[in-house]
């Protein structure tokens, strides 16, 4: 894990080559495959095509998979250092290796479902990114495993975005980085063409998401915002994840409201 000041992505980016807190030669052998697989490239691209044309949402496609994997990865690694225990490749019998894998595949292939439509894509997530992970898991595992890490793969898919409750802190990890994904940029688009919807509005207003460890838990995230609209964001979005993804511990929320020129306005603890 390496601190950078990459745009985007809060100044904390996964290394592949750095010291991380867990057994990270698996995870990026199969980030290595992923960033390479033409179908995997096709649902990124065509994904976004309901959300951003046809609804006017936020990006969906390729930058939200980026962020969103980025900053699971992250946040694992932050939690691992905390010396937090998961429990989704340990109870299946895998290793501790498998872990950052689950939270990879998973944030790569939870959005896919977008493809055929907008509302309740989690669950048309799940057919589709089976049938790719059919293909990609055969390249690690024999098939035992492999049925035991897509199955783990497909739960965080389908709880990163329903009622349904993440019973691992794998798809704990993947539910809170699909809302940490929240910076000006990501609206940029429907935006520009007009929308004007409270997710596009609240999201204008983020300037930047990062994490760090924190002093009296495992992971700090702090929110910068330069206006009220933000707080929907933080509140109704990140809070409402974070909320029985199995983190509410481990996990402290900080958004600072400033004005342009820095001036702090508020500063709100979640």
């Amino acid at each position: 894990m390496s601190d950078t000041e990459a745009d985007g992505d809060g100044g904390r980016e996964y290394d592949p080559d750095a010291t991380n807190a867990f057994p990270d030669e698996r995870v990026n052998a199969v980030l290595s495959l992923l960033e390479s697989d033409p179908e995997v490239d096709a649902y990124l691209a065509a994904q976004n095509v309901n959300p951003v044309q046809r609804k006017e949402y936020n990006d969906h496609g390729r930058k939200h998979i980026e962020i969103v994997r980025n900053r699971a990865l992250c946040l694992y690694d932050l939690l691992k250092r905390g010396g937090v225990e998961f429990n989704g490749a340990r109870e299946q019998g895998l290793d501790e290796a498998d872990e950052p894998v689950i939270v990879a595949l998973a944030a790569t292939l939870h959005d896919i479902g977008h493809v055929v439509h907008r509302d309740d894509h989690p669950y048309y997530s799940i057919p589709l990114a089976a049938d790719v992970l059919d293909r990609l898991l055969a390249e690690f595992y024999d098939t035992p495993e492999a049925v035991r890490v897509k199955g783990e793969t497909l739960h965080a898919i389908l709880c990163h975005h329903t009622e349904e409750t993440p019973l691992t802190l794998e798809a704990g990890v993947v539910r809170v980085a699909d809302a940490l994904d929240m910076e000006q940029g990501r609206s940029r688009i429907p935006y520009e063409r007009g929308g004007r919807g409270i997710d596009t509005l609240s999201s204008q207003a983020i300037q930047r998401v990062s994490l760090s460890p924190g002093d009296d838990r495992p992971v700090l995230v702090e929110i910068e915002m330069n206006a009220a609209a933000g707080v929907y964001q933080v509140d109704e979005l990140l809070t409402s994840k974070l909320h029985a993804s199995g983190l509410e511990e481990q996990v402290r929320i900080v958004a600072v409201n400033t004005e342009d020129d820095g001036t702090l306005v508020e500063r709100i603890e979640l």
